[in-house]
This record gives C-alpha cells, sequence and structure tokens, in this order.
C-alpha cells in the first residue's frame, strides 16, 4: 500500500516527527518562515502587555522586559510566561478574543502590544475602533523563506498565516489537503483552497492528530 506524502512547514521535534512516521507516513519537513530578532532594550516597566505569539513571548524573556501584566493568546505562550515569572492576567484563544475582553474588561487601561513585523490586522484595529490606548513594540522580523517542491504532497501541515504565504510563492495547494493549527492559519489557506482541516486545539500536537486521524483513523 502506498504510504502518504505530507509536508510539513515547520520543522517538527523528535517526539512530533515519530508520531508521524510511525504512522508510515512520508514525511518532508521545512521551516517556511524563520525570525530575525530585534534589539530591544526596555527598562521600564511595562504596566499591561499584549502578547499574541509565542515568538514574542521568548524575546520577551530574552531580553528580560519588565512588564506588570501580561493579555496573551495561547497557552503555551501563558505557560512559557509563567515559567519565566511573568503574571499572566487573561490567556484567550485567538486575538479577536483577546480584543473583544479588553474592550469589555480594560476600557481605560494602557496596553504596549508586542508582536513582530507582520503581525495580523484584527487585534489593533478592534482597540482602534474602541479607543484603547496602546503602542505596538516590534520584536523581530518575519523572513519568507520561500522553497519550491516539484512532487506533489497529499497534505500539507500549516502553523501560522506567514507559513502560508512562503508556501504559496513557489507552489501550490491544488490536490492537496491543507491542516491548519488554527482558524486564522485557515483564513489564510482559504484564499487558495476549500480542502481545509482545522485542529481542535491551536498546538502543533493537535494538529498531527488531525493528520493522522483523517489519513488513518
Amino acid at each position: 500500500m502506498r504510504n502518504i506524502k505530507v509536508l510539513s512547514t515547520k520543522k517538527l521535534n523528535p517526539p512530533q516527527r515519530e508520531v508521524i512516521l510511525n504512522t508510515n507516513i512520508d514525511l518532508i519537513e521545512y521551516n517556511a518562515i524563520s525570525i530575525e530578532k530585534k534589539t530591544v532594550e526596555i527598562t521600564e516597566k511595562v504596566d499591561n502587555a499584549i502578547v499574541t505569539s509565542q515568538n514574542s513571548a521568548r524575546i520577551i524573556i530574552e531580553s528580560k522586559i519588565p512588564i506588570n501584566k501580561v493579555f496573551c493568546v495561547g497557552d503555551k505562550t501563558m505557560f512559557l510566561l509563567k515559567e519565566n515569572g511573568y503574571f499572566v492576567s487573561k490567556t484567550a484563544k485567538n486575538a479577536l478574543e483577546l480584543a473583544q475582553f479588553l474592550v469589555k474588561n480594560h476600557k481605560n487601561d494602557v496596553f504596549k502590544f508586542f508582536c513582530g513585523n507582520i503581525r495580523r490586522a484584527e487585534l489593533p484595529k478592534i482597540l482602534q475602533v474602541n479607543s484603547i490606548n496602546f503602542t505596538e513594540e516590534v520584536l523581530y522580523n518575519t523572513v519568507l523563506n520561500s522553497k519550491r517542491f516539484e512532487k506533489k504532497n497529499e497534505a500539507v501541515l500549516f502553523f501560522s498565516p506567514s507559513g502560508v504565504e512562503s508556501y504559496i510563492q513557489e507552489n501550490s495547494l491544488e490536490n492537496s489537503i491543507a491542516f491548519c493549527i488554527g482558524n486564522t492559519t485557515a483564513n489564510e489557506v482559504k484564499k487558495y483552497t476549500s480542502n481545509i482541516v482545522v485542529a481542535s486545539q491551536a498546538t502543533i500536537e493537535s494538529t498531527i492528530d488531525e493528520l493522522i486521524r483523517y489519513f488513518k483513523g
């Protein structure tokens, strides 16, 4: 029986890779994007920080940025910050949910939004429309690593909208199923195909589970 061919737009760690390979799925992986950290020097304590990605969280930790309260997206981002001594006041499933929470509960507070140069527009747009006082601090640049794949894959794993954009520069999703880590990534994929499966939780592990369930379940 022919093995299913799957492409991951992010290099997986050994346990994640092993889960796929144990099912006799052929896996190809590469990093569709890379992160270039910017020099950050913030010594004055930030009262309220908005953090929507693990990349931002890691740079905050590495740069030892002092923060009073963090409002973040995603459990992994939350755990990463808490493990390193930051107080997380609110964790939301996605940026839209977090923006709505801030509008409802923190109308008069001032925020600093830590992000990359290619950040989604939903959260800042909602804050602006509702006159929430915030500034943006760009911590890193996202670089698209475009690469052409000659052979077609039955499935492609996507973990960010930027990863989708990078892949599409040189490839097509024709005859492929896109497995997406969350709805924000899926919305980017919808521009190119309707063959989409969204993970039940916004984690790499959940995305892999959906892949295996689809082809082997």
